[in-house]
Parts: structure tokens; sequence; C-alpha cells
């Protein structure tokens, strides 16, 4: 039941954000820093590590230390993300990247939607938000 919240929620929360975070993706990159991942799980929230951007370059989620290595990454005029790498426990133990969408709303702190596909074929979502 979980689960079912979860995707719901992301999915609303997608459609509710993406109008307006168009305008602002020409470029097709990321603001550059260190985004924060958390996921909003029984009533807290759980830290998934830090993504850090750097052009068209990715590293992490890192939640100790600092990552090995970075990839690329590649961002379309709508936002939507696509990881050419990669990416922590959202790729790995059967559990894969379903859709990552940004948004970049005039004033606010850029950040970027992970929905994440379970091995049980539920979803979750979590938020990255740049750091300030």
């Amino acid at each position: 039941m979980t689960s079912r919240i979860s995707c719901i929620s992301g999915i609303l929360l997608l459609m509710a954000t993406s109008d307006g975070a168009r305008a602002d993706f020409s470029d097709g990159k990321l603001p550059d820093g260190t985004y924060h991942c958390e996921v909003y799980l029984l009533g807290a929230f759980l830290n998934l590590g830090d993504i850090t951007i750097k052009g068209n370059v990715y590293s992490g989620p890192v939640t100790f230390g600092t990552a090995l290595q970075g990839y690329n990454y590649q961002m379309n005029a709508n936002g939507e993300i696509t990881w050419l790498g990669p990416l922590g426990g959202y790729t790995t133990g059967g559990n894969s990247v379903s859709m990552t969408q940004a948004t970049l709303d005039g004033e606010t702190t850029p950040s970027f939607d992970i929905i994440l596909k379970q091995p049980d074929g539920a979803f979750t979502a979590s938020t990255c938000t740049k750091a300030q």
C-alpha cells in the first residue's frame, strides 16, 4: 500500500511541476552542484545519498566519502533525464530507474525526481534537491 501511495504522489508531483519547468532546459544541463536525495517513507525522510553534477557528468549517489567515477547524463528540452551509467542503489538489486524529471521553476531551488521501479513491480519516488 505504501508503494502505491509513493508512486501516485510521485506521479502527481511530476504532473504538477512539469509545465512550469520546460522553458528552462534549453541547454540540456542541470545547474552544477551537489543534489541531496531523499525519499519520504513511513512518515520520515530517508537519506539516499548525494549526486554531484558538473556539466553533463554526474557522480553518485554517495552517502559517505566521494564517488570514484563520473558518468554522462542527457536531459531533453522537457527536463527528462537519462542516466548513461549506474546510479547506486537506484540501479542495483533488481531496481531500475523508470523516469527522472528535473524541475527548474524560476526562483526555486533546482531539483529532480527519480521514479524507481523495484523488483516486485512497485514504484517509489525520491527527490534530489540542489544544496545551497
